[in-house]
């Protein structure tokens, strides 16, 4: 009788050679199509709720032993603060839907040693993936950016960025910054010690915004230059009231 089913279904696959590939395609479209939907509820989500750690905040936390961060509503945070993040991460961050052309081009020019990164594709890589050059990373990170850009308004995207974005081994966002750093809350920040604390990204770890080096000092005068600058011609409209 066993032998009988097994000739039955022996037959059956003959018969059917493409029946175990159709299946197999249908069960990845269907958790492909479950993945995308859940990503989507994600980022519909944390457009309103404030995101978790992420994957590289847990990591921290697992390496030293602790993590601060204090989330603060962007009305919290000062606007010079503000500004200068954007003057220093992503000058046009209010021209483009995720990712400004411009750099990317001039950074293939320089050999790829130049960054290109806009403030929208870093808080989708600290909120929803993981640190790293890898391709498959960085595929991910190009599709979820306008996806974010489309159902975030630009304020809610530098107010994650600047609630997830490291300033030293443990700390993060820009309230946790604030007061390691100087004493004070983040609304409180002052035009200089914002713009030092903007020119310590993206090397939080190797800079000091309490005793600046030389290249930290040139760095925040130039950023307190474009928070100026981004001020008057308008490119702070997007995240200002």
């Amino acid at each position: 009788m066993a032998k009988r089913k097994s000739s039955r279904a022996a037959r059956k696959a003959q018969a059917h050679p493409g029946g175990l590939w159709a299946r197999l395609r249908r069960r990845v479209l269907r958790w492909g199509l479950i993945a995308v939907a859940a990503v989507l509820g994600l980022v519909l989500l944390f457009s309103q709720v404030n995101p978790p750690w992420g994957l590289y905040m847990i990591g921290e936390y697992r390496r030293t032993g602790s993590v601060d961060r204090q989330w603060v509503p962007m009305a919290q945070i000062s606007p010079q603060m503000a500004r200068a993040a954007v003057a220093a991460e992503d000058a046009n961050f209010c021209l483009h839907w995720g990712f400004d052309m411009g750099e990317i081009r001039q950074a293939l020019a320089s050999g790829g040693g130049r960054g290109a990164s806009t403030i929208s594709q870093q808080v989708v890589k600290n909120v929803f993936l993981w640190h790293g050059r890898s391709w498959p990373r960085k595929a991910m990170e190009a599709s979820l950016t306008p996806v974010v850009e489309l159902f975030w308004s630009k304020r809610r995207i530098l107010e994650v960025y600047l609630n997830v974005a490291e300033f030293d081994s443990g700390v993060f966002g820009v309230e946790a910054a604030a007061r390691h750093y100087f004493g004070v809350a983040a609304a409180d920040l002052s035009p200089v010690q914002a713009a030092r604390l903007a020119a310590i990204l993206p090397d939080p770890k190797g800079r000091d915004p309490v005793r600046p080096s030389p290249f930290v000092q040139r760095r925040a005068a130039a950023i307190m230059d474009g928070a100026a600058t981004i001020l008057a011609d308008g490119r702070a409209g997007c995240f200002q009231h």
